[in-house]
C-alpha cells in the first residue's frame, strides 16, 4: 500500500546536509513496512535491525558509539557488507535500545554520509532514558492511512479527480456520490494498515469483510491495552485505561452538535479535576492514541498564548478503532444513519485528515458560540465549521466572522464541492487532500 510519507523519505535522501531520520508513530502505523519498501525500492541495498526482537544487537552498543565501528560490528552480524554512502540502515523498535538512540548524535557529526533511519513508538520514546539527540535528527511522524492512502491502496479511479482539484473545478454527482460511499466504508475500517489490508483481501463479501475488520481492530486495541499495562504502573493503568474508554463515550454525548471539552467527573471514582488526570491525559497523547485538541477563546493569533492546560476536547486517533470502541455497528455507518453518532464522526475524522499536515490543531468556545477548527494559513486565522449531513447553516461560523473578520471560511459537510467568495464549501472526504489556500 502507498503511503505519501514515501514522497517525504525520497527528499530525505536527496538533502544534502542529511541527518539520521527518526520516524514516529502509534504501533501497527505502518512505519516498518514503509521504511522496508523505501529501502527495497530506492537502494542497492537495506539492512535491517530490530531491536526488539534481536536482543543481541545491544552489545554491539556498549564499547562506545563510533559509527564505524558499529557499521562494521553490524556487517559482521549480518555477514554482508554495509555500504555507506549507499545502502539504507534500518533500526527498528530504536526505543528498545536507549544507547542505539544516542548513538544517532554520533552519526550525524561522524558519519553523516551514510543512510540511516530509524523508528520507534511514540509512547517508548517518550518514555526512553536515553539522551536524546536533540537538532541530530530528523523527526517524522507517520499517523494512520488517510482518507486518500485508503482510496490509493485500491487503485480507485477517482482518485484522480481529488488530486487534480482547484478551487475553479467542480465534482461530478457521480464521483461525488462514489467518494461518500467510501468515505462511509472508511470511517468502518480506518486507517490502520493491517485492517486496511484485512478489508481489500475481504472486500468482495461485504458483511463478512467488515466482520473480520472489527476483530482485527479487537486484536489492535488489546495490543494498545497490553502497552499501558507494560509501561505504565498497576494504578496509573487503571486510570489511563478508564479515560481511554471514557474519550469514545464522550464524544458519543455531541449528538449533531460541537464535541464539547473534556469533562474529567466521572471517569476515576472520587477524581473530579484534571490534575489528578493530567498525567494519564498526557501518557494517552504521548502513545499517540488520543488527539488532544486545546480550546481558545479568541480568534487572534498566535493560538498557543490563549490556550488554558485544562480546557480542551479529547478525541481519538483513528476513525475506525472509534466505531470499534463505541459498539458501533457497521451496517449503521453504512446506511449513513449514525444517528447521535454522525455529529462526532464527521468531526473526528476532520481532526485526523487536518493533523496530517500540522502538528497541532485548535478549536474556539466564546460565550455560547464554538467552532470546531482553527487553522493558520498564510498568516490568516481560518475558522472551520464540520457538518455530518448536507445542512450547512452555522450560527456559529457567522458570530466568529463577523467578530474576527477572517478572508473566508470553511464549511465540512455533505455537500459537494462549491467555492463562495466568502464561504468554501468543502465535502468532508476533502478535509485531509485539499490545500485550503
Amino acid at each position: 500500500m502507498k503511503r505519501k510519507m514515501m514522497d517525504r523519505l525520497i527528499e530525505w535522501k536527496q538533502e544534502r546536509s542529511r541527518k539520521p531520520l527518526l520516524l514516529k508513530g502509534v504501533r501497527q502505523v505502518g512505519k516498518t513496512h514503509l521504511l522496508k519498501e523505501f529501502g527495497k525500492l530506492f537502494f542497492p541495498q537495506y539492512h535491517y535491525f530490530n531491536f526488539e526482537k534481536q536482543p543481541d544487537l545491544a552489545k554491539i552498543f556498549e564499547p562506545d558509539l563510533v559509527p564505524q565501528r558499529i557499521v562494521n560490528e553490524l556487517s559482521f552480524y549480518l555477514d554482508c557488507s554495509i555500504q555507506i554512502g549507499k545502502d539504507l540502515v534500518i533500526f527498528d523498535e530504536i526505543q528498545e535500545l536507549p544507547k542505539a538512540l544516542t548513538s544517532l548524535k554520533y552519526f550525524q557529526e561522524d558519519c553523516p554520509e551514510l543512510h540511516l533511519c530509524a523508528a520507534g513508538s511514540l509512547l517508548g520514546l517518550h518514555l526512553s532514558p536515553a539522551s536524546f539527540p536533540v537538532g541530530k535528527v530528523t523527526f517524522e511522524t507517520l499517523r494512520p492511512m488517510s482518507f486518500e492512502e485508503f482510496l490509493m491502496a485500491n487503485h480507485d479511479k477517482a482518485l484522480s479527480t481529488i488530486q487534480k482539484l482547484t478551487l475553479k473545478d467542480k465534482i461530478p454527482e457521480i464521483v461525488h456520490e462514489h467518494l461518500w460511499q467510501q468515505l462511509k466504508l472508511y470511517f468502518v475500517v480506518g486507517g490502520l494498515p493491517e485492517v486496511v489490508a484485512t478489508y481489500y483481501e475481504n472486500k468482495d463479501h461485504l458483511f463478512e469483510a467488515c466482520s473480520i475488520v472489527r476483530k482485527k481492530q479487537d486484536d489492535l486495541l488489546n495490543s494498545y491495552y497490553a502497552d499501558i499495562a507494560k509501561h505504565s504502573g498497576k494504578v496509573n493503568a487503571m486510570h489511563i485505561d478508564r479515560v481511554f474508554h471514557s474519550v469514545p463515550s464522550q464524544l458519543s454525548q455531541a449528538q449533531d452538535s460541537t464535541i464539547a471539552r473534556f469533562k474529567f467527573r466521572g471517569i476515576v471514582p472520587g477524581v473530579t479535576h484534571y490534575d489528578r488526570l493530567a498525567g494519564a491525559i498526557d501518557w494517552l497523547e504521548a502513545a499517540g492514541l488520543v488527539i488532544k485538541v486545546p480550546v481558545v477563546n479568541t480568534g487572534y493569533l498566535p493560538f498557543k498564548g490563549y490556550t488554558k492546560e485544562n480546557f480542551f476536547k479529547l478525541l481519538l486517533f483513528d476513525i475506525g478503532i472509534l466505531g470499534n470502541m463505541s459498539d458501533l455497528p457497521p451496517k449503521v455507518i453504512l446506511d449513513a444513519n449514525y444517528g447521535s453518532y454522525k455529529g462526532y464522526f464527521a468531526e473526528n475524522f476532520v481532526a485526523q485528515e487536518l493533523l496530517k499536515a500540522r502538528d497541532k490543531l485548535f478549536s474556539w468556545q466564546e460565550k455560547k458560540s464554538e467552532v470546531e477548527f482553527l487553522l493558520e494559513i498564510l498568516g490568516q486565522v481560518i475558522p472551520i465549521e464540520v457538518k455530518s449531513g448536507t445542512t450547512t447553516k452555522a450560527k456559529s461560523l457567522q458570530v466568529f466572522s463577523e467578530k474576527y473578520k477572517p478572508p473566508y471560511q470553511i464549511i465540512f459537510s455533505g455537500r459537494s464541492f462549491d467555492i463562495k467568495a466568502k464561504t468554501h464549501y468543502y465535502p468532508l472526504y476533502l478535509a485531509g487532500s485539499f490545500p485550503f489556500s
